[in-house]
């Protein structure tokens, strides 16, 4: 078993400052001294030609561009510091709860910087990017059979985007009906990104409760379901790593009143070639390709978040869409963009989506194959029971316990109510203090039912030496809690960056700097 990383000894030298936390971070601007230089051009040796003649005088700068003037190894130790001054995936576990922060093979990135992926131009002639528009199309193809629906667009930027997509098709699908449903459903253990895109989309949020099982209250959802629902939006396994036994039930019931369902893939990394939303009977279903399929993320991009969706949504689909023509008698098939479609909801963003995420995320579904993927999933799973055994056998089981005590997919939530209550130490200081272990924390104080929520998710990529690690580094936390709770408290000590106040920090952020 692997020895549980020592934690920075605390009381006595946890004022003595590290040496990150004594260097500032500062921006390559910062750095810049007039005249310095990374590198020297040789004289020029060809006839010089007047610049009007190369770019016209109203498309040219009034002032030089301002560039930091740096030397080549202070270009190079800035940018090293700064990545050392982050937490990330090669450094250590990323048990982020609902956030899929796995392994991402590092074939992928290969297949991605390939210069026909890499360097081809957004507004390129289709006939000049026949391999990338095939990669496309047969990506869309392998996300269907995957989610279980027929029809895919990749134009959605996020899972958040996808989120909106499928509402604006929600909306078209009902004006082409001549309906006008005001209301969209969602569990209050909804991704909080569900609620935003419901209002940015126009409709009322309708929260639905939580049965004593974490799944959707079938009840709360039946006295709530009328003509006035446009849709139900739903992940599952929802938030709380619990797969929804009545899914069938729920499903049936909105179909029946006349709304749309909406699957949120955020979760999908638990069932892929296990269960699909579209036999669920889900129409709409966003794919985190940055959670799920080997796409690199976090700090905002890039991502992609493709929809699938059923035949009766497929008309509403954004423009243009990847078509596939030809092929017979040996010719080789064409593809194309196609714009041809009257109800469609229109672009949803100047061009076909992030194609670097598409190679990447083709590459690891065809290197895995179906039996692959599903056995990824299963091993997301089983990382997750066996992390969250462990946990029961110590002190977790009773400071840390399981919100909703049922077997989970591929993440748990553990409440801290009771080490707040009975050790004076909240479910942010078991956090804080887990950086000092070489863990990034789990997502805390979500979702909002439970209190001092922590939701922990392995994911399949991490080793059974490493669950056990991370569980015994919550171990010795506790431990210390029961004898010095301020060391949780103080934490954490070893960061570049010590403990924040982090509600001066949302109420008075400081979001722009004069350079």
């Amino acid at each position: 078993m692997t020895p549980v990383p020592t934690p920075s000894p605390p009381p006595s030298n946890a004022d003595t400052p590290t040496a990150q936390q004594r260097g500032t971070a500062t921006t390559i601007f910062e750095r810049s001294v007039e005249g310095r230089r990374a590198g020297s051009v040789p004289a020029c040796d060809v006839p010089e030609r007047p610049l009007d003649e190369l770019i016209p005088q109203k498309l040219r700068r009034e002032r030089a561009v301002r560039l930091p003037e740096v030397s080549e190894p202070e270009i190079v130790r800035h940018y090293n510091r700064l990545s050392r001054r982050n937490f990330d995936l090669d450094t250590g576990p990323y048990p982020l709860g609902s956030c899929t922060m796995k392994h991402n093979p590092r074939l992928n990135e290969r297949v991605a910087a390939l210069p026909g992926h890499a360097r081809l131009h957004p507004a390129q002639s289709p006939k000049r990017a026949q391999g990338a528009l095939e990669l496309m199309w047969r990506l869309e193809r392998a996300l269907a059979e995957i989610c279980g629906l027929p029809h895919v667009s990749l134009q959605p930027s996020a899972g958040s985007h996808g989120e909106l997509a499928g509402l604006l098709l929600t909306r078209a699908y009902h004006a082409d009906r001549g309906e006008d449903r005001p209301r969209v459903l969602t569990p209050d253990t909804a991704h909080g990104t569900n609620p935003a895109s419901v209002t940015m989309a126009g409709y009322e949020v309708v929260k639905v409760a939580t049965d004593d099982r974490g799944g959707v209250d079938v009840d709360d959802l039946r006295s709530k379901v009328d003509d006035d629902v446009a849709c139900l939006m739903l992940t599952n396994p929802n938030t709380l790593g619990v797969f929804d036994e009545n899914i069938r039930e729920i499903t049936k019931l909105v179909r029946d009143a006349g709304g749309t369902l909406y699957y949120d893939g955020a979760n999908l990394n638990a069932i892929m070639g296990r269960s699909r939303p579209g036999d669920m009977g889900f129409d709409i279903v966003h794919v985190n390709l940055h959670k799920s399929f080997s796409q690199p993320h976090g700090g905002g991009g890039p991502g992609a978040g493709p929809i699938a969706v059923s035949d009766r949504i497929e008309p509403y689909l954004p423009v243009p869409r990847v078509v596939r023509s030809g092929g017979g008698n040996a010719a080789a098939p064409q593809f194309d963009f196609e714009y041809s479609k009257p109800k469609s909801i229109g672009r949803l963003r100047g061009f076909a989506g992030n194609f670097g995420v598409f190679a990447r995320s083709y590459a690891y579904i065809r290197s895995l194959g179906g039996d692959g993927l599903a056995e990824a999933s299963e091993a997301a799973v089983l990382n997750a029971n066996y992390l969250l055994a462990r946990l029961k056998e110590g002190r977790a089981g009773r400071y840390l316990p399981l919100a909703f005590d049922r077997t989970c997919m591929h993440e748990f939530v553990l409440s801290g109510a009771p080490a707040k209550r009975e050790l004076g130490v909240k479910t942010l200081d078991v956090a804080k203090r887990l950086l000092d272990f070489g863990f990034h924390p789990p997502t805390i104080y979500f979702p909002l039912l439970v209190d001092e929520a922590l939701m922990v998710e392995p994911t399949e990529t991490e080793t059974r030496e490493d669950l056990d690690a991370l569980a015994e580094a919550f171990e010795e936390i506790l431990v210390e809690a029961e004898r010095d709770p301020e060391i949780a408290r103080a934490a954490p000590y070893t960061t570049p960056v010590r403990r924040l106040d982090e509600a001066s920090a949302s109420r008075r952020p400081v979001v722009r700097q004069t350079l």
